[in-house]
């Protein structure tokens, strides 16, 4: 997984009137989880510009005035709710040898024979939650969904890898193709979808009949 790198001073003061001096300076108040001491420090505005916008994971170094470097991701961030400035951010720091679980976006690649007949791609799940060790931590998860047909639907089990435990359940849908009403079924989704007709009205009559029987 990539890694930015956030510059940032160390702060001494945590109270009310220095967190409002440090923003109307342009500096975020930012916390380090995670060690044995929680980390109180701060960093401009633009350092965080290429680890919130964007659509991709990242993991982060914070390097302090004082010297001192930490590993760490991204845990929560809080936006002021009229003007979107960033005004609080929280890190959780990472060590070699102990599994971090992170939100991982999801990519979806490849052309669909449901969408070229029409079908509506829906994503059910931009983001999956990760299990692992930082250096198997992936920057994204791929969705292929070129053998999906109108109907389909693609699990979370098809996206597992062997360095990382997906924190899910195994019937959890990441994508599937939805019908629309211009939707065009070709003729293999056709067979099938006569298939699966015939068998549910054979089980229907067969069911009629026996109750017949049991009538008479």
């Amino acid at each position: 997984m990539k890694s930015i790198t956030i510059n940032g001073s160390q702060r001494e003061s945590v109270g009310k009137k220095a967190t409002k001096a440090l923003r109307n300076a342009g500096q975020v108040p930012c916390v380090l989880y995670g060690g044995d001491e929680t980390v109180h420090f701060s960093a401009a505005e633009l350092a965080f510009s290429k680890l919130v916008y964007t659509p991709n994971a990242h993991t982060v170094v914070i390097a302090l005035d004082n010297d001192n470097t930490f590993d760490a991701v991204l845990q929560d961030i809080q936006f002021h709710p009229v003007t979107d400035k960033i005004l609080h951010v929280d890190f959780y720091r990472l060590f070699e040898g102990k599994e971090i679980a992170m939100n991982i976006p999801v990519h979806v690649i490849g052309t669909s024979k449901g969408v070229l007949n029409g079908g509506v791609l829906r994503k059910n799940r931009r983001k999956l939650r990760v299990k692992a060790l930082p250096k198997n931590l992936p920057d994204f998860l791929e969705a292929d969904i070129t053998p999906l047909k109108i109907g389909d639907k693609l699990y979370v089990t098809e996206l597992a890898g062997a360095d990382f435990t997906l924190l899910h359940s195994d019937n959890t849908v990441v994508v599937q193709i939805k019908t629309a009403r211009t939707a065009v079924v070709d003729e293999e989704e056709e067979e099938e979808l006569e298939e699966g007709a015939e068998g549910a009205e054979a089980t229907t009559e067969g069911g009629e009949a026996a109750a017949t029987e049991t009538q008479e």
